[in-house]
C-alpha cells in the first residue's frame, strides 16, 4: 500500500510541475511571442515596411502622407494597400 501512495504522490507532484510550468508559458512568454508575430506581420503588411506600433491588433504604419491603419484581418495580398 505504501508504493501505491508513494506513486500517487509522484503523479499528483508531476501534474502540478507540468501545470506550473503550462501557466508560466502562457502568461508570461506566450504574449512576448505573439506581440513579435503581430509586429512581423504589420512590418509585411505596411508599405514600405515602416510599422510603428499595434493598437487594438491593428497595425499603426507610417505613410508620407503620415500615419495609416491596417487591420491585418481584412487585408490580403490581392486587396491594394492605400497610398500606394
Amino acid at each position: 500500500m505504501k508504493e501505491a501512495t508513494g506513486e500517487l504522490n509522484m503523479t499528483v507532484v508531476t501534474v502540478v510541475a507540468i501545470a506550473a510550468v503550462g501557466g508560466f508559458f502562457y502568461l508570461f512568454i506566450w504574449p512576448s511571442i505573439q506581440r513579435g508575430l503581430t509586429m512581423n506581420t504589420c512590418n509585411n503588411i505596411c508599405p514600405g515596411g515602416e510599422a510603428l506600433r499595434v493598437e487594438n491588433g491593428n497595425c499603426i504604419c507610417q505613410t508620407e502622407n503620415g500615419e495609416m491603419v491596417i487591420d491585418p484581418d481584412d487585408w490580403d495580398s490581392t486587396s491594394p494597400v492605400e497610398g500606394q
